[in-house]
């Protein structure tokens, strides 16, 4: 059966009319809004033919947990992540270089959500991500990834270490990001056929994933702080590998 859940916020909702509007269950509009961005998106609502429900604050606030929903809610249906054996099947029908992002147990669902969004804007092929030990997505990543979410194609793998090695398999390098060693991602070919393995917040990479890796970099820092946020780093690490393939 499938889940529905709430999600909130204008980027949130115009990104899912404009992609999977069949997917919407219902929208929910705070009462007494009349403000032009508000008319704007209930006059699309009505071109799209989505009808929508007036109700107060406090209902908005309840069917979201108290998160800042900007006065529209939207209820959704969550579509069922393609697994591993679709993800090889994409991968060997890419005509270009791929460049894949895989996500290691990212829990805090904004960092996931971050890091699509991040993800999205580096024009990645694709994005992994475990089944377990990770963020579910839910209402707060399609807020943090700021509609990208539904701009990209994700897959979600039980075993990650397999999939690693099934993309090992299609000829693709796996760099993981490791804060532990020395060579930095600045030194590291992005040009090939790659996929970018990103460690979950504090911990890094688990030990089996890091050892499944072709090769391991950091991002050198100047400053005192002993790392960044997972999010940030992916970022990073996406448009060095963009910026190698523009200039090649």
């Amino acid at each position: 059966m499938s889940k529905s859940i709430h999600i909130y916020g204008f980027h949130s909702i115009k990104a899912q009319l404009n992609s999977n509007p069949e997917c919407i269950l219902n929208v929910f509009v705070q009462t007494g809004r009349s403000d032009s961005r508000m008319s704007e998106m209930t006059s699309f609502l009505n071109t799209q033919e989505i009808n929508f429900s007036i109700i107060d604050k406090n209902k908005l606030d309840r069917l979201v947990t108290g998160e800042p929903h900007q006065g529209i809610v939207a209820e959704v249906i969550l579509p069922q992540l393609p697994g591993q054996e679709a993800l090889i099947s994409f991968v060997t029908k890419l005509s270009s270089n791929p460049l894949i992002l895989m996500l290691d147990s990212i829990q805090d669902p904004r960092n996931l959500g971050a890091c699509l969004r991040s993800a999205n804007a580096a024009g990645v092929d694709c994005v992994v991500i475990n089944k377990d030990d990770s963020a579910p997505i839910n209402a707060v990543v399609h807020k943090s990834s700021a509609g990208a979410i539904n701009q990209l194609k994700i897959f979600q793998v039980t075993n990650l270490v397999r999939t690693i090695k099934s993309l090992q398999a299609q000829e693709l390098w796996v760099i993981g990001l490791d804060g532990d060693v020395t060579t930095s991602i600045y030194d590291i070919n992005f040009i090939d056929p790659t996929v970018i393995v990103m460690g979950t917040e504090g911990k890094g990479l688990r030990q089996l994933t890091k050892k499944t890796c072709d090769q391991l970099a950091t991002i050198p820092m100047i400053g005192n702080v002993e790392s960044l946020n997972v999010s940030v780093a992916t970022g990073i690490a996406l448009f060095e590998s963009r910026r190698q393939r523009q200039s090649s």
